[in-house]
């Protein structure tokens, strides 16, 4: 069952067409449809759905550590499409996998993470994940836009743009996250893509060979410019294409410890 409390595209997609391609059968919950607008609680919502049935619950919340919250109170397998903007681990999966498939071993590869740090599970999940497999994570935005003590996970601080690009083997741009920033920490898109969006003419502070990522959704001309994510630079689509395969794995694992246990 996937359980998405925020709106996903790629996500929720890519989770159900796994699941679809391993045999399983998929009932995807709708919150604005259940009981949960009546006051059900969360911890009610997954017992309930846990007795229908449920083996697997595919849980997106804007509350950080909600998907460990439902694992305390259910025996089925929990696995985190994202919670608030703590972390989203499957993410970071598919992204190591994309960019193993480009430069090979990211062992002493240089990875540039920008934009808006402070509110991104994706960046958490990255430094966490990229710093395993032996890569240099640098992350680097807007000082509104930067949590204090980030580099405390095992990643450099940049102080500008071009600070963050020289010597990256890949960067990653990060979606300016709106529906997460309660005040006006940035003057507006335009002046956000004006010193940290990633166009033609700052690529060229790039050595030849790297790469260009972005979780999605893009907004296009904020974060990257129309030509960069069209370029053969570009990976976006073939993260895309790599979240059905590492999200394939991660509910088979998870399906075969249970069995196991």
């Amino acid at each position: 069952m996937t359980l998405f409390f925020e709106a996903s595209t790629r996500t929720r997609s890519s989770f159900e067409m796994a699941a679809h391609a391993l045999g399983a059968d998929v009932l995807s919950f709708q919150k604005d449809a259940s009981s949960v607008s009546k006051g059900e609680s969360l911890a009610d919502t997954v017992r309930n759905l846990e007795a229908i049935g449920a083996d697997v619950l595919v849980v997106r919340h804007p509350c950080a550590g909600a998907s460990r919250a439902v694992a305390r109170v259910v025996q089925s397998t929990v696995i985190n499409a994202g919670d608030g903007f703590h972390e989203h681990p499957t993410q970071a999966l598919l992204d190591a996998l994309t960019l193993r498939e480009r430069l090979g071993s990211l062992a002493g590869k240089s990875i540039a993470i920008v934009g808006d740090i402070a509110h991104s599970r994706v960046a958490r999940s990255n430094v966490h994940c990229l710093s395993k497999l032996g890569a240099k994570v640098r992350v680097a935005g807007p000082s509104t836009l930067m949590p204090a003590g980030i580099e405390k996970l095992g990643c450099e601080v940049a102080r500008s743009l071009a600070d963050a690009l020289r010597g990256a083997d890949a960067v990653m741009a990060l979606r300016i996250q709106q529906e997460r920033i309660a005040d006006a920490r940035i003057p507006g898109a335009r002046d956000y893509s004006r010193v940290w969006g990633l166009t033609p003419k700052t690529l060229e502070l790039l050595p030849p060979g790297s790469v260009v990522l972005h979780p999605g959704p893009v907004n296009r001309g904020v974060e990257l410019s129309p030509e960069v994510l069209d370029s053969d630079r570009s990976l976006v689509m073939d993260q895309v294409d790599s979240g059905v395969a590492v999200r394939m794995a991660a509910l088979a694992l998870c399906l075969r410890a249970r069995v196991s246990a």
